[in-house]
């Protein structure tokens, strides 16, 4: 996990399983490291066009999967 923002190409269509628990080894993405740890799951995510996104990586965005600005808060 991180406070900043990750940066990552999408294609558009494609589904992307965003860490929402901190434990995944492959940030932003989850990578099943969470099972046995918590309840909590990946967000399943369809990016609407190709392009870089902000994924967020401190796990606080109110707008999950992508950043917005939550870990000037932290």
């Amino acid at each position: 996990m991180t406070d900043s923002p990750i940066l990552f190409d999408v294609e558009e269509g494609k589904v992307y399983a965003w860490c929402t628990c901190g434990f995944s080894k492959k940030q932003p993405l989850c990578d099943g490291s969470h099972r046995g740890k918590t309840e909590q799951k990946s967000l399943k995510w369809i990016a609407p066009k190709t392009g870089c996104v902000y994924f967020c990586g401190c796990k606080e965005t109110k707008s999950a999967p992508l950043c917005d600005g939550s870990h000037s808060n932290i």
